[in-house]
């Protein structure tokens, strides 16, 4: 029996063609011919091949304990037979089918961005064997660590890192930005981008599903089939609704005698637009947001993310944008080309973002750390050639008395390192602060982080969408907070935080009443991302950050926040209305059935509008583009 079910089930499309030819013919030979019984014949084989799929899927869900739509429909359809409603159960049969048909093109077509996704995504591998030979392999069997050659116009198949030669990369599948990227010696590349010009030679740190890009897809398939409250309210819904209905037929036919009635009521009671206008409506929401570059993490998530009143933001990497320059270099013990070797070396250990800012500075010698201790939220601590070395904010070097206390200086030396860095921290630096534990070396570099171009007008974006606070929690100063904020729309400032004040801080609003997202980027980031009722991650961030948000946004853009709340408005609105439209037409049905308005055939050609007119309702979605402002600023 399944494998006639699974026949009939991917064969749907050809059994409603032939059920229009059919019930077109016999339609034909009833108004052509003065007897009726080659019409009824026909209409009688229409109805039994139409019942057959749907009689079928009622057995099969009758075994596993949960009375179907099927059910309503192959009872209903039996009842024709047995009044001898030929016509009524080819027709119901066929619209029935039709529906089913509509239903799966109309999800085929908003799992378009998936399928666009995954087609793609790399399938082959050129990779360098042992006599330096190349050789095409599939993706799927490229190992981590395998060398791998890029030649011009080719999709690089995996993450990796650039160890020879040089080329321009499109990376507009992973950012969404199209201007191509100069990739040298040490350049990270990622599977799906396309070489534009140039050769390179890639050693491989992840493939196929462990990729970058790969993530994104799996991210994406994932939210496809999870549920928000609308769709776990549908389910208890129709646990209860179809028995009730069969009940309900059953009573009114026992009262009125009416074989008929009792019949039509099982068809008009067929929940067809209820079942299918949440999960229709979510495919298509979470869809356009994949095609935009804005990935939800389930369809719930945009239930959470449209409650939301508060966000907040981490600074550097999120309202900035994560490419900071030092601007500034302060000597006040030690050689200046020494300081900047041994800063440099216990940098290149490190993947902050002012990291970066300092490992391109010029060295001339390159010191050997031995040995290296992430302080969270302070800073670093490492060994060069036994001696210890500090690199990071006031609270890290304070933790050191000698730093700050050599040759009876202290009172000096503190009145100068506290004027400077009030000095650079109001001219919108970020302080970091090099020291050796002996204090024999101190120096003070400011970092100058630039606002994201797109950030004040997705900052007021937010504010029209109804979001009323807007904070910013960073570990930076007092003064250099306050100086990014003053460029923003911020309502509140939170500096000199470490990643569990800022996760304290998010829990205390929530204590408050307050529904609270978080944005960030960084492995900092994670505690206050995991404790937000929606956390939400720039897609340059770091994997530890992507892993526990809810939401990525793949362009690090952030007018795209404003673009998925936007969405998540629009997707969970999109819903209740298909509920509703659902609902007020069985209630129509019923009161035109009673009223002597509707008949099973008209009723079911009702019903399946209802249908259509949900999924058209729901398929708005996926033509959404955002607020103007974001197509401008990607123009």
């Amino acid at each position: 029996m399944k494998k006639i079910q699974l026949f009939l089930t991917s064969h749907r499309t050809a059994l409603v063609i032939i059920l229009t030819v059919l019930i077109a013919l016999a339609e034909f030979l009833h108004w052509l011919l003065p007897v009726s019984l080659p019409s009824e014949l026909l209409m009688l084989v229409a109805g039994i091949i139409g019942v057959l799929p749907i009689a079928l899927t009622a057995i099969s869900s009758l075994q596993m304990k949960l009375v179907s739509i099927d059910v309503l429909v192959s009872l209903a359809v039996i009842g024709a037979f047995i009044i001898r409603e030929f016509d009524e159960a080819a027709i119901v049969t066929w619209l029935f089918l039709l529906g089913d048909v509509l239903e799966n093109l109309t999800l085929t077509k908003t799992r378009s961005a998936v399928k666009e996704l995954t087609q793609m995504a790399p399938q082959t591998a050129l990779v360098v064997t042992k006599d330096g030979k190349t050789k095409e392999v599939d993706v799927d069997l490229v190992d981590e660590g395998a060398i791998v050659q890029v030649k011009t116009g080719s999709q690089v198949p995996v993450d990796g890192v650039v160890i020879g030669g040089e080329g321009l990369v499109n990376e507009s599948t992973i950012t969404g930005e199209s201007q191509p990227t100069q990739k040298k010696i040490g350049g990270k590349v990622y599977a799906g981008t396309l070489l534009e010009n140039g050769l390179v030679t890639v050693r491989t740190t992840a493939v196929s599903e462990d990729t970058t890009f790969g993530k994104i897809i799996e991210l994406v398939e994932e939210s496809q089939d999870s549920k928000m409250k609308a769709q776990r309210f549908l389910d208890r819904f129709s646990t209860y609704y179809t028995p009730f209905v069969l009940v309900a037929a059953l009573l009114v036919g026992l009262i009125s005698r009416n074989l008929r009635l009792a019949i039509t009521i099982m068809v008009l009671g067929c929940p067809g637009a209820l079942v299918i206008g949440v999960p229709v409506s979510t495919v298509a929401g979470i869809g356009n947001g994949a095609r935009r570059g804005i990935l939800f993490k389930g369809s719930d998530v945009m239930d959470r993310l449209r409650r939301v009143d508060t966000i907040a933001f981490d600074k550097t990497g999120t309202l900035t944008v994560g490419h900071p320059q030092v601007e500034e270099i302060h000597v006040l013990r030690g050689q200046r080309q020494d300081i900047l070797d041994h800063l440099v070396a216990i940098e290149h250990q490190s993947n902050h973002p002012l990291a970066t800012a300092i490992t391109s500075l010029p060295t001339v010698t390159n010191p050997l750390v031995t040995g290296l201790d992430v302080l969270n939220g302070q800073g670093l601590e490492a060994t060069i050639e036994g001696q210890t070395y500090l690199v990071g904010n006031r609270r890290l070097i304070a933790s050191f008395p000698k730093v700050l206390s050599r040759a009876g200086q202290s009172q000096e030396d503190r009145e100068r390192l506290d004027h400077l860095v009030e000095e650079m921290a109001g001219r919108g630096n970020s302080i970091v602060i090099f020291a050796r534990a002996d204090g024999e070396e101190l120096a003070v570099l400011g970092i100058r982080d630039l606002l994201r171009p797109d950030a004040a007008q997705a900052l007021k974006e937010l504010k029209k969408q109804g979001v009323r606070r807007l904070v910013m929690l960073t570990g930076d100063t007092k003064q250099t907070a306050k100086q990014i904020a003053s460029e923003l729309p911020i309502d509140e400032v939170k500096s000199g935080l470490l990643p569990q004040d800022k996760a304290a801080y998010i829990e205390a609003q929530k204590q408050a009443g307050h529904r609270i997202a978080f944005v960030g980027d960084g492995i900092n980031d994670s505690i206050a991302l995991s404790k937000a009722d929606v956390a939400i991650a720039m897609g340059s961030g770091t994997d530890v950050a992507l892993d526990v948000s809810d939401v990525v946004l793949v362009r690090s853009n952030l007018l795209n926040l404003s673009n998925a709340l936007h969405l998540a408005k629009r997707t969970v609105m999109t819903m209740w209305e298909n509920i509703g439209i659902a609902l007020l037409t069985v209630l129509l049905l019923f009161i035109g059935l009673f009223a002597g308005y509707i008949e099973m055939a008209s009723g079911m050609l009702i019903h399946e509008l209802s249908i259509l007119i949900v999924i058209f309702n729901a398929m708005r979605l996926l033509v959404i583009r955002g607020r103007k402002k974001e197509s401008q600023s990607e123009n």
